[in-house]
């Protein structure tokens, strides 16, 4: 039987984006973002994410760290 530690890291990853909100989102997306552009100037081009290349896999943490970053926004204006 493998380790399920995965589950483990996935519900700490839940837990902290619940506690922290946004921050927590944008922070994630940005460190997974670097990870994966370093990667790709490194020479990976297929990623063991779902989306397969990439260049997807950048431009969809990307969307999520406009997101979270837009939410931030949002929660300081207060409108």
């Amino acid at each position: 039987m493998t380790d399920p530690l995965r589950l483990c890291v996935y519900a700490t990853v839940a837990l902290l984006a619940w506690l922290l909100g946004p921050w927590a989102v944008l922070g994630f997306a940005v460190l997974g973002f670097v990870g994966y552009w370093k990667a790709r100037r490194a020479g990976l081009t297929r990623s063991k994410c779902v989306l397969r290349d990439t260049r997807l896999v950048l431009a969809y943490l990307g969307l999520i760290a406009v997101a979270a970053l837009a939410a931030i926004v949002y929660s300081l204006i207060g409108t």
